[in-house]
């Protein structure tokens, strides 16, 4: 079944990242006492999102309840450049009190594959599991891809990972052949609530053609993405929101 995303429009992409702040704000006071488990994602607007809760949230949000995950990880150590663990603990981690056991990075000392099966294992021992015994995360954060990627599901393994019985895969980057760790589009999907961040000119496009489901729509990964009803919520900045018609 297709679910029409919450759609949510700001000026730019600054502007993106501060409402997510204040959605994760909202979503925290929501949720009852106890854990919650929430899943970044790299990219430019997170990047702000990280910087803006260092900043100007450290005091409104009670960093110790969170547990965080990553959708996908770059096989790359944790001090390079590309590392999406390595960016956020030197714009976020590094200036908020985190629970360092509940930052539970990708091991990319491992081969690939081990990576991927030591990281679904965490998942399952760590996470609650829905109704069809998938973790499940409190809230998925995930990009979108000039080509209509989402975490390191492609075009070109949609039709693998999309539907994989795995909790997490091995993934190639179809242009630099860089291996990734990803969630699984079941995992994605089994999520309790999943926002999408997504800004520029070079999106507005691809989101139209997905939000109005338009011919070949469902060969992007992200028109895939659907956690259910009333779950699916889509953070976008006016220039990627220009051909929406909202």
């Amino acid at each position: 079944m297709s679910y029409q995303p919450h759609l949510h429009v700001f000026t730019d992409g600054p502007a993106v990242a501060r409402g997510f702040a204040e959605h994760l704000v909202q979503r925290l006071a929501e949720h009852p006492a106890g854990p919650f488990f929430w899943a970044l994602s790299g990219g430019s607007t997170p990047k702000l999102l990280f910087s803006l809760l260092a900043k100007e949230y450290r005091e409104r949000i009670d960093w110790q309840r969170i547990h965080f995950f990553w959708g996908d990880e770059r096989c790359v150590p944790h001090d390079h450049p590309e590392s999406n663990y390595g960016e956020v603990r030197k714009l976020l981690f590094d200036h908020v009190p985190v629970v360092a056991d509940q930052v539970h990075a990708v091991d990319t000392s491992l081969e690939p594959a081990a990576a991927a099966a030591a990281y679904a294992e965490l998942m399952q021992r760590l996470l609650p599991s829905n109704t069809d015994g998938l973790p499940s995360l409190d809230l998925n954060m995930l990009g979108m891809g000039e080509d209509g990627h989402t975490a390191s599901i492609f075009p070109h393994n949609m039709a693998e990972l999309m539907a994989s019985p795995a909790i997490c895969a091995v993934a190639t980057h179809p242009s630099s052949g860089q291996l990734r760790v990803t969630m699984t589009g079941p995992v994605l999907n089994a999520s309790a609530e999943v926002v999408f961040l997504i800004t520029g000119n070079s999106k507005t496009q691809r989101v139209a053609q997905i939000l109005h489901r338009e011919p070949h729509a469902e060969t992007f990964p992200v028109a895939h993405i659907q956690p259910g009803s009333g779950r699916l919520h889509w953070f976008l900045d006016g220039a990627a929101a220009a051909e929406v018609g909202y």
